[in-house]
């Protein structure tokens, strides 16, 4: 463990959630977020498309920081066969929500890391089912408009006040947030050793 947490690192992502979550096992990094542009037109199933911009963020962070791991993510709800990224505005995240309530969904996960001079490229995925309660027009337009979810996949934070909504998950809580640690400390301890 001392040496992956020993490690040089970067986080490329400005997620909040993300350096949170590294910092809860103790790892210490950089934050460069990469200026990969999502096409959520782009034809892949949602485990190659999380995987594919997870790599493509690493890369463009990696390529320039050679010496460094670096950590790439991307987080996607889908639901009813539909991919939903980030809200685009309230009325993006209304229909969301709507969309979501009374189902389960699942949030896939993708995690890259690089290391350009090593020669270290490994990446993959998680996915999680999150069932929701029915929502109320109310229950939407007050979440909406007290809490930033704008940044957020799905349009909601599991570890915010939408957490009275949710049924019940199946698989990683922190995947949800968009980081998986269980299968994050598994693949990076096997690459730092």
């Amino acid at each position: 463990m001392n040496k992956l947490i020993d490690s040089q690192l970067i986080l490329a992502s400005k997620s909040p959630r993300r350096k949170d979550l590294l910092k809860k096992i103790g790892l210490t990094f950089k934050v460069k977020s990469s200026k990969v542009y999502e096409d959520f037109n782009i034809k892949l199933l949602p485990a190659d498309f999380v995987s594919h911009y997870a790599k493509m963020k690493a890369e463009s962070v990696s390529k320039v920081n050679p010496n460094y791991y670096v950590i790439g993510a991307d987080t996607i709800v889908v639901c009813n066969d539909k991919i939903l990224g980030k809200p685009n505005d309230k009325n993006d995240s209304y229909r969301m929500l709507s969309s979501l309530s009374g189902q389960t969904h699942k949030v896939y996960t993708g995690v890259s890391i690089q290391h350009n001079n090593h020669k270290i490229d490994k990446t993959f995925y998680d996915v999680t089912d999150v069932s929701i309660n029915t929502l109320t027009n109310n229950d939407i337009c007050y979440y909406i408009d007290n809490y930033k979810l704008f940044d957020k996949a799905g349009s909601y934070g599991i570890q915010d006040f939408f957490a009275v909504h949710i049924n019940k998950i199946n698989g990683c809580f922190y995947n949800v947030m968009g980081l998986p640690l269980s299968s994050l400390y598994y693949h990076f301890s096997r690459i730092v050793k």
